[in-house]
């Protein structure tokens, strides 16, 4: 990764982590009424909390792999250089 992508991405990578934590209450807002479980609570239903770990984890990944690439392809217009592999490797 370029060195003067780095802290570009480092903020960008906060922003989409408050703004997946954001959508993910919103969107728990609407399944439940109660807030997610979290490991901090003592008594919890497991389903639940398993069910908020999943829908937490895959919002997280979505947003900051869409900030990532988008972010990366701002970048390489601006530089003429793309910060990163080109293509995934070979298995």
């Amino acid at each position: 990764m370029s060195l003067a992508f780095r802290p570009i991405g480092i903020l960008l990578g906060l922003a989409a982590g408050v703004g997946a934590r954001k959508l993910f209450e919103f969107l728990w807002g609407l399944i439940d009424d109660q807030e997610a479980p979290n490991p901090e609570h003592r008594e919890i239903d497991w389903l639940r909390f398993i069910a908020a770990l999943l829908v937490e984890g895959a919002i997280f990944r979505l947003i900051r792999g869409l900030v990532d690439h988008h972010s990366r392809r701002a970048y390489a217009m601006v530089t003429g250089t793309w910060p990163g592999q080109e293509y995934p490797e070979p298995e």
